[in-house]
């Protein structure tokens, strides 16, 4: 095997994928059986300068070429031969953010990133034009904000981007995003695969006073869909990401995209009525639609797969947080139980031990409440959070209960998002793969999940190998898919064809009892809000 993939290496017939993560950066080589032969990691983390969240340029640059050298270096050390040729490639990032350049390719700005929560007045301004939700992270947000702000650069702006978009223009020379990133800079018409005519007119005529001596398509990148070529790797993109000059030119890359599209890639989540779960730190909840939704939500952002496909994103900032601080209690206080050694208690089992007991609570949590909210939370109205744990008097306060009530906490404003999606807008859902810490001991996280979403929820029996994964098998889409073959085809049959998983079906029990809980947690956030108001 090993001698298959040394010829695939030398003959330039490998894949790569390259994603920035918040904190990490992200490179998979995959050979024609789409496996990862070899990896580069590069760990970083944002800035707040300024109150502003940013990387620098600097970090950028730093950031992928130290990734792309430990990828070469992986490959030397395993297959002992250098990498010189790609048969495609693509780059992906965190989605939205702001990164503006002038005529000469001078960044105007700092990078503004996605965290950055300094747009609320342009978003609160946006939503009546355009009759559509547009959330604070997203780049038409960012631009429309410093307008309002009477920033000076914005008469300058000649072209705009994101972070992926940034690294693919410089690599390349084109200006171009695939059309999931581009969801995230400025609302898309699924029907044409483009930025919403309607809406850029409606966004120029809004600053038509401001004589910005620019319209707003023309600052834009330009949308292709998955599986287009979006350029070819230029002799000065070869230069940039390997500076030994190992790496020659000429590879096609893909169109760059987020995280969100990869993601769903990576996950086999893009074909109409299916969906993808990510919980961990935060959770996320992303179901491909089949038609746009009857009215605007403000709980939902609406974005697109990487073929345009709308998907309904429900994003809420708390998760584990909380979970977590409950279980290193306990870790805690069974260390300092007499014959304890220091050192030995398993932390895995003892997340086993405890999330399974939540399996034999009663269904609504007894009388139980939790919030875990470490931070503010979009979906419910509360800028900043308090984890806070209620009950009544006469509730059933069993560790079962307990451990249930900080599962179902950790679920419900995601379960309040798509409450709205699949209850109200009637939302049909075939099937949900779940992904990330919540789902690592088996059955519990599922079953709960099942629960809240009232629907079959999937886990793979491999975990997948995440966004930079998805964005090398977005690039073999486009280097080796058959004519008109579909991205979900492509997927089903080619990458994940044979790969099995555990699927759970909601308990009717389960789902009333959730139900139930999320009323009375509607109900007692008023509570929430007098912590956060008491305990500044």
């Amino acid at each position: 095997m090993s001698e298959e993939i040394r010829k695939a290496i030398q003959e330039g017939q490998t894949v790569l994928g390259l994603e920035f993560g918040s904190t990490r950066i992200k490179a998979v080589l995959v050979d024609k059986s789409h496996q990862p032969i070899a990896q580069g990691n590069w760990e970083w983390e944002n800035r707040l300068e300024d109150n502003i969240w940013t990387y620098s340029l600097e970090d950028i640059w730093e950031g992928l070429r130290g990734c792309y050298r430990n990828l070469a270096q992986d490959v030397q050390a395993r297959y002992g031969v250098p990498l010189t040729r790609l048969a495609a490639l693509g780059f992906s990032g965190m989605m939205h953010g702001y990164m503006p350049f002038d005529r000469a390719g001078k960044l105007l700005v700092p990078f503004r990133t996605w965290r950055n929560t300094m747009t609320e007045e342009a978003c609160k301004r946006l939503l009546p034009v355009f009759d559509f939700n547009i959330p604070q992270r997203w780049s038409i947000a960012h631009l429309y904000q410093a307008i309002l702000s009477g920033e000076g650069h914005v008469k300058d702006v000649a072209f705009f981007t994101t972070l992926a978009g940034y690294i693919h223009w410089q690599l390349s020379g084109e200006k171009v995003l695939g059309v999931g990133e581009a969801s995230g800079m400025f609302p898309i018409d699924s029907a044409i695969c483009d930025y919403d005519v309607r809406m850029l007119e409606q966004f120029d005529e809004l600053v038509a006073d401001r004589n910005l001596g620019w319209k707003l398509r023309d600052i834009l990148p330009k949308v292709l869909c998955a599986g287009q070529t979006a350029g070819w790797l230029t002799e000065e993109g070869a230069k940039l990401l390997d500076p030994t000059g190992t790496l020659q030119p000429g590879a096609p890359m893909c169109p760059p995209e987020g995280d969100a599209g990869t993601g769903m890639t990576a996950t086999n989540s893009v074909r109409k009525r299916t969906g993808n779960i990510s919980a961990g730190t935060s959770i996320f909840s992303m179901v491909v639609t089949e038609k746009p939704l009857s009215k605007v939500h403000e709980e939902i952002d609406m974005v697109t797969t990487p073929d345009g496909s709308p998907v309904a994103m429900v994003h809420c900032n708390n998760c584990t947080s909380d979970l977590n601080a409950w279980v290193n209690l306990f870790e805690d206080f069974m260390g300092k139980l007499p014959g304890a050694e220091a050192g030995k208690l398993d932390k895995n089992e003892l997340y086993g031990l405890l999330y399974r007991e939540a399996l034999e609570a009663d269904a609504d949590c007894g009388g139980l409440m939790a919030y875990n909210y470490f931070s503010g939370e979009p979906v419910t109205g509360l800028n900043e959070g308090r984890p806070m744990f209620v009950r009544t008097p006469d509730a059933k306060f069993t560790l079962a209960n307990f451990m249930r009530s900080h599962l179902y906490s950790a679920m419900a404003t995601l379960k309040i998002g798509n409450d709205i999606l699949l209850k109200e807008e009637q939302v049909q859902v075939d099937s949900l793969t779940g992904h990330g810490g919540l789902f690592k001991t088996p059955v519990v996280g599922q079953q709960l999940m099942a629960a809240a979403m009232n629907a079959p929820v999937t886990v793979m029996d491999t975990a997948s190998e995440g966004g930079a994964w998805g964005m090398a098998m977005l690039a073999a889409y486009m280097y080796e898919k058959e004519e008109n073959e579909t991205l979900p085809d492509y997927l089903s049959g080619k990458i994940f064809a044979g790969q099995t998983g555990t699927t759970i079906a909601p308990k009717p029990e389960d789902v009333a009892g959730f139900d139930a809980f999320i009323e009375k947690y509607k109900s007692t956030l008023p509570a929430e809000k007098a912590a956060v108001e008491g305990m500044a």
